[in-house]
């Protein structure tokens, strides 16, 4: 509010460059296709701060710069780090942000992050919470492809137009009621991955064994795509959540590594 007019004026061609420069980065590095997709629209903030310029000045980005931004966004995905604190850690990030664009030491990122096999197995998938938006994008890094055709998913499509149809169980919820699992059981995180409405009926409420002959004759690269064991097949609710777990939990620190 103590800002004079006219310097807003003057610099809200920065502004806009700094937005643009940020929206283009999220889409892709992180294939972000829209504000939806963000875990918090707060992360724009500090990186529209990066990629602001006057007039059509563009801010070139090193490899090393890069690689920080895209370690401080899933840091602070995984941290949900603008859950509380957030003007404190707004402001902390900004002036880290000003000084990896200067080229300056800066210690953006460095704040504390622990991901554990727990974080997919405890949390439900819900299409708009924060935990989730995290997930699908991080299963987004690896290009899935389809249980049924094995032809690459179409990010762009899929999430430009986000919505809960595009995502399924691995364990259907009509096998898991038949072996005694209750409905507070079958949605954890770990027990989703990108599947289209059309797949999910293809491949039916069946065990994973019987809809295992509605896939390609090799799956291996169908399910190391989608960050999923090979035991989904032995129809153990257990175990798999176990493996997977660990799948997960292993891509998700070197992301934050």
């Amino acid at each position: 509010m103590n800002l004079r007019g006219a310097e807003v004026r003057a610099r809200f061609a920065e502004i806009v460059n700094g937005v643009k420069g940020a929206i283009d980065f999220l889409r892709t590095n992180m294939y972000v296709e829209t504000v939806l997709n963000l875990p918090f629209s707060t992360v724009l903030v500090p990186l529209c701060v990066f990629f602001a310029r006057p007039g059509n000045e563009t801010v070139p980005v090193t490899e090393p710069q890069r690689a920080k931004l895209v370690r401080w966004f899933w840091r602070a995905c995984f941290s949900r780090r603008f859950s509380s604190g957030v003007l404190r850690n707004l402001k902390e990030d900004i002036d880290g942000m000003a000084a990896l664009r200067d080229s300056q030491p800066t210690t953006i990122g460095e704040f504390p992050v622990l991901i554990t096999a727990d974080h997919f197995r405890v949390s439900p998938f819900r299409v708009n919470s924060v935990n989730t938006k995290t997930f699908v994008l991080m299963l987004a890094q690896q290009h899935p492809v389809s249980f049924v055709s094995g032809q690459p998913v179409s990010l762009a499509r899929v999430l430009r137009d986000y919505n809960r149809s595009e995502f399924h169980h691995l364990f259907p919820r009509a096998f898991l009621a038949t072996i005694g699992i209750s409905a507070s059981e079958q949605g954890p995180l770990a027990n989703f991955c990108f599947l289209s409405k059309a797949d999910n009926s293809t491949l039916g409420g069946a065990a994973p064994s019987a809809y295992r002959v509605r896939m390609p004759t090799r799956v291996e690269p169908i399910l190391g795509r989608a960050l999923c064991p090979e035991s989904l097949f032995a129809d153990d609710y257990a175990e798999f959540l176990e493996e997977r777990c660990e799948l997960l939990e292993r891509y998700a620190n070197q992301l934050i590594t």
